[in-house]
């Protein structure tokens, strides 16, 4: 199922929705859901489970960085095998935040990173398997302005610091058992959806699309970034290391740049 070339007509259809709840000033509102599942899950069963989990605050300090974490127990899961974990934003004018692509290297996922949100909403993960089950857990957050807005940049500097990376491997690291890794890139995340202060015009759409970790060669994770993902990009999460290796991260943006780093993972 190629989820992208549903954005443009989810987001008409949930922006309209989204501005009607925000002049309310109602909370989160279920109904929403109807919508973006026809869009992008049409006449698919999906079955809420435990085993996915969001944890995140109640009601967020900023809409523009709003703390989650993400977790799939494969343990619980009772032999469900989750291959992809979509992370979606109900009230959000395009509401695919991510996709994160698993890999047995992952165990157990926990993520936690930041996403955007224009008002309060459901935050929904679900997981589908290589056959084409669908399984989801929701959580409804309070938070406002992450999306839209106005932006009053130094293009240059914005251009200059696009794209450094910084990441680690926590210490001792600990082979056949999993360990933590911080991924963190520099980047604007603009969604499109922003404002020039001074022309008041939108402003371009300039974002890290993907990231993709691999392990000695061997793929760890990918994630297909969206817009819904909070500027400066940061993931923690966790993988197990099966002997000393090269931990690498290639990262992409809507430009085509290409940014790329590797740490050595010892004993």
């Amino acid at each position: 199922m190629k989820l992208n070339r549903l954005w443009i007509v989810t987001a008409i259809s949930a922006s309209v929705l989204a501005g009607m709840t925000g002049i309310a000033h109602a909370e989160a509102d279920p109904k929403l859901w109807s919508v973006v599942k026809e869009a992008f899950f049409a006449k698919r069963d999906i079955q809420e489970v435990d085993f996915i989990k969001i944890d995140a605050p109640r009601r967020a300090e900023s809409g523009a960085q709003v703390p989650v974490t993400f977790s799939y127990d494969k343990a619980a899961a009772n032999g469900v095998d989750i291959k992809k974990i979509y992370v979606l934003v109900d009230a959000n004018p395009i509401q695919l935040a991510s996709t994160y692509h698993l890999t047995d290297l992952l165990g157990n996922f926990i993520m936690e990173t930041r996403i955007r949100m224009e008002t309060d909403s459901y935050v929904r993960l679900v997981g589908e398997t290589a056959d084409g089950k669908l399984y989801m857990a929701k959580r409804e957050i309070r938070a406002a302005g992450g999306c839209g807005g106005t932006v009053d940049n130094d293009e240059a500097a914005v251009r200059a610091e696009a794209g450094k990376i910084k990441m680690n491997v926590e210490s001792p690291v600990q082979f056949g058992s999993p360990n933590q890794a911080v991924f963190n890139i520099r980047h604007v995340m603009r969604t499109g959806l922003q404002r020039d202060l001074v022309s008041q015009g939108f402003v371009p759409a300039f974002y890290i699309n993907k990231t993709a970790f691999t392990y000695n060669g061997k793929p760890v994770m990918t994630v297909d970034v969206g817009v819904g993902t909070s500027e400066n990009p940061y993931m923690k999460f966790k993988f197990t290391p099966d002997a000393p290796g090269k931990l690498e991260v290639v990262a992409t943006d809507n430009e085509g740049k290409v940014f790329s780093q590797a740490i050595d993972v010892k004993g």
